[in-house]
């Protein structure tokens, strides 16, 4: 049962006003006033509701995220580094995962929006824009995550996943590779777009390359693996010499199918670059490739922008992008360049 300031306060035998004060501004009562109220919460359990306090003073010192997905380690660094922001900030970070599903993505902004958050950080599975500017004539800041504004109404921090694509494929023309596999999905995710776009510039740049698109339904290990048993299970003339994978999950579930059976040798007869750098592609059997994402800086400058436009809602809309950054490694049959 939840025990109220009223309780508290004839519990300690004192006013409902020396409880606020001992709550919220202590140096303003006594000594022996003071034990009186502690000793009394401590008694009763109370627990305050900050919720209810941050409403009266019409300011929260929460903000919203919501990721594509939480099990993604690049996700989870973008987090850390928003965590980090916030609370030099004095804020927490409320953390929500859409798994790549709209309507979930929705329940996350619904939520938060009934919370009354300082300000909303999204790296969306579709178009939100519409939704953000709800938000934000209410007085809710938001800012993009991972994605750029269609319409530059809304700030936004992410990396060019377009130079991001031409530059592994670059890199896998570079190696002597010609049958390249982009592998990814599902093609609603903007960034998964973008690099297979960045994929198609480096592909009309050389003449004697040709790509092909293999569709995933999510980017987890598992659908890269299912897409690397296929693609073992192909006679050697028919596979890809080489595989573009939209993430490192995806990465590494094709490394697993690629080589588990023996059938096929990364890097000599498949290459295999991925995109974001997590931590656990220097850990796999064979090191793989990336495209490095700056994982936490993003997730710090996006809290930034958020609190910029919390002070001064007028405040100019920026768009910030960082340059993606190649990493060679074993998969590509490249030397190591961490």
């Amino acid at each position: 049962m939840t025990v109220s300031v009223k309780e508290v306060a004839q519990h300690a035998g004192v006013s409902v006003g020396t409880v606020s004060n001992v709550l919220n501004h202590p140096e303003r009562v006594s000594e022996a006033a003071r034990r009186k109220v502690t000793d009394a919460i401590r008694d009763l359990g109370f627990v305050r509701n900050d919720a209810a306090r941050q409403l009266r003073a019409g300011r929260s010192t929460t903000l919203g995220l919501v990721v594509l997905d939480v099990r993604n380690p690049f996700f989870t660094d973008v987090a850390l580094g928003a965590e980090d922001a916030a609370a030099a900030a004095g804020l927490s970070v409320l953390l929500g995962n859409s798994d790549e599903n709209p309507e979930r993505e929705s329940t996350y902004l619904d939520l938060f929006e009934e919370q009354r958050v300082f300000g909303v950080l999204i790296s969306p599975v579709g178009d939100v824009g519409p939704r953000l500017q709800r938000l934000r004539e209410r007085g809710t800041p938001a800012v993009l995550v991972d994605r750029v504004s269609a319409d530059e109404t809304t700030s936004s921090v992410s990396v060019d996943d377009v130079e991001g694509g031409r530059v592994a494929v670059e890199h896998l023309i570079a190696q002597g590779r010609r049958r390249i596999a982009y592998v990814g999905g599902p093609f609603a995710i903007r960034q998964v777009t973008d690099r297979l776009e960045g994929a198609q510039r480096a592909i009309d740049a050389s003449p004697d390359a040709a790509l092909e698109v293999l569709t995933t339904h999510g980017l987890t290990v598992l659908e890269g693996r299912r897409i690397g048993e296929q693609l073992a299970a192909r006679p050697a003339g028919r596979r890809p010499d080489a595989v573009f994978a939209a993430n490192d999950l995806l990465a590494m579930g094709l490394l697993q199918a690629l080589v588990m059976q023996g059938r096929v040798r990364v890097p000599d007869d498949v290459a295999l670059i991925g995109f974001d750098d997590i931590d656990f592609t220097t850990a796999a059997v064979v090191p793989i490739s990336s495209v490095r994402q700056p994982s936490r800086l993003i997730g710090e400058t996006a809290v930034k922008l958020l609190l910029a436009e919390g002070e001064d809602p007028a405040v100019d809309r920026q768009r910030i992008e960082f340059t993606p950054e190649l990493v060679a490694r074993a998969s590509t049959g490249a030397a190591a360049d961490d």
